[in-house]
């Protein structure tokens, strides 16, 4: 019997369209022999639906017609089975059943955990990173305060709420002045570059700033890197084993990566493709102490951040002094990385099994630990009044 896999895309993000692009080329991947494949779409409404027509990406020029033709559903735990039941009928109608959730989702709202912690109220197995990691993994500022702690190197920064800078602002443009320009701006809990900015002056910080404000309430001011090479390194598996992908040298005419670079494409690229839209240099042109030093680098960082399943971390690297710095993870990568696994033999549909493979092996362990007693404490309870104090 196949496993049926429930494939989670969308959300209320910026980054919605980046999810259905790596949903759908995941879905495609997928060995339909072990797998049967149930598209289940959140909308920017956060509606869950499910039906055919969500799998060809041309039924995405029009979402409202969309919506229109799928069917919305709820996800529910009927005894030991996962069914998606109709909103629409009276006697919530089952219109399917899945085994276990690939979420391929990014930012705010799903990838952040809250998604994560929707499946594990549920129960339902699903793959990479649970809601920790997943936390860890959006919140570009605790990220560097757990990696300062566990002594992997980050860029030297500064961080803000929105209500700070509009009651001081001065105070904090003398910090960024402290820091030294240029500097990189960014919202906390993005990803994909949405409203991230370069800013080499004092002059254009504070446009900079207002416009990171407009999507998140906490505010990331990075020392940038100066003799910049940015390269990547997927990383697979779980707290225990992890191994690690080619490394990507990603080539930008950009300060930056920007979104453009990565999803709208070029005159190369000719249209959108996620992130194998950017140019790259596949394996980078580092040494192989550099190398080393990156693998190394993306398992700490790995198991730092509790994560699981499939991640690509990102590094910036000073090539005048080799200082490596770790950049951020991307929990759930647009396309999964699999073009950095596909040149150590590894096709996209094995990666996609190996990630799935990984995720019952992680829901089998957790169901091995003690997460309830049998016993009720309750059971003798003589109201309110009996409770110590």
């Amino acid at each position: 019997m196949k496993i049926r896999v429930g494939v989670i895309f969308g959300g209320a993000s910026v980054e919605h369209e980046v999810s259905i692009i790596s949903a759908l080329q995941a879905i495609s991947n997928l060995n339909k022999d072990k797998y049967d494949v149930v598209p289940i779409y959140i909308s920017k409404e956060k509606a869950f639906y499910t039906g055919n027509n969500l799998l060809d990406i041309n039924n995405y020029k029009d979402l409202d017609n969309l919506i229109k033709n799928a069917k919305e559903i709820s996800i529910v735990k009927i005894k030991n089975e996962f069914a998606l039941i109709s909103t629409k009928k009276l006697f919530n109608k089952v219109i399917d059943k899945i085994d276990i959730a690939l979420p391929i989702v990014h930012g705010k709202n799903v990838e952040d955990g809250t998604l994560a912690g929707y499946l594990e109220t549920l129960g339902i197995p699903y793959a990479n990173s649970g809601v920790l990691g997943s936390a860890l993994g959006q919140d570009k500022v605790v990220l560097k305060q757990v990696l300062k702690s566990a002594n992997i190197n980050v860029v030297d920064y500064i961080s803000f709420y929105d209500f700070e800078y509009e009651l001081n602002e001065e105070k904090y443009k003398k910090q960024i002045d402290e820091l030294g320009y240029p500097v990189v701006v960014k919202p906390s809990n993005l990803g994909s570059s949405v409203g991230i900015k370069f800013v080499k002056n004092k002059k254009e910080i504070s446009d900079a700033i207002n416009d990171a404000i407009k999507y998140d309430k906490k505010i990331l001011i990075e020392k940038a890197v100066e003799n910049l090479k940015e390269v990547n390194c997927s990383v697979i598996g779980n707290y225990k084993i992890q191994t690690t992908s080619l490394i990507e040298e990603v080539l930008s005419d950009n300060e930056i990566l920007t979104y453009k670079d990565k999803y709208i494409g070029n005159k190369k690229t000719k249209g959108s493709k996620g992130m194998v839209n950017a140019s790259r240099i596949i394996p980078a042109n580092i040494s192989k102490e550099l190398e080393s030093k990156v693998e190394t680098l993306s398992k700490e960082t790995f198991k730092a951040l509790n994560l699981s399943g499939i991640c690509r971390i990102d590094f910036l690297i000073d090539e005048k002094s080799n200082k490596v710095y770790v950049n951020e993870p991307n929990v759930i990568p647009g396309s999964l990385s699999f073009y950095l696994w596909e040149g150590k033999g590894k096709k996209y549909s094995e990666l996609l099994d190996d990630l799935l493979t990984i995720a019952i092996k992680e829901y089998k362990g957790k169901n091995n630990k003690t997460t309830q007693f049998d016993t009720n404490i309750l059971s003798n309870f003589n109201g309110i009044k009996s409770i110590k104090k």
